[in-house]
């Protein structure tokens, strides 16, 4: 029996349906949720979370949260989390710029340079994911007759 994995945000629902594994982004480490999990509640850190529907691997950027474990059930409440496919790999270098340059002016305060670690947390994690994404869907070799 597969597992429904729900994915959601402020703004509303990002993912619903049923996959056979997911690897999540546990703030003490990855986690992986097969069928029949132990329930759990964890807190959720930046990262990547992916899901196995078969042969195909399904990638998501979290920016955290909580996740709820039942034997068949993942919910992950994230605070942000966006699609592999429907993050713009050009907009997200241009943020991880941005911060970049934000932390390199140390005339800022405290609460401007967490800003703009967060924002560079968060655009470092959508780059990695929208990157291993397309790294994954190009055709290998052909295979040998």
């Amino acid at each position: 029996m597969p597992l429904r994995l729900d994915i959601v945000t402020m703004e509303g629902v990002i993912f619903s349906g049923e996959v056979d594994m997911v690897v999540a982004p546990g703030a003490a480490g990855e986690l992986g949720i097969l069928p029949r999990h132990a329930p759990l509640m964890t807190t959720l850190t930046y990262g990547e979370l992916h899901a196995r529907r078969g042969d195909e691997t399904l990638y998501f950027a979290i920016g955290g949260g909580f996740m709820e474990v039942l034997p068949y059930q993942v919910t992950v409440m994230a605070d942000s989390a966006e699609r592999a496919e429907e993050i713009d790999l050009e907009r997200a270098e241009a943020a991880r710029r941005r911060a970049e340059e934000r932390l390199r002016d140390r005339s800022r305060s405290a609460e401007e340079l967490a800003r703009a670690q967060a924002a560079l947390r968060r655009s470092m994690v959508r780059i990695k994911v929208a990157r291993e994404r397309a790294r994954r869907q190009k055709p290998g070799p052909p295979a040998p007759e």
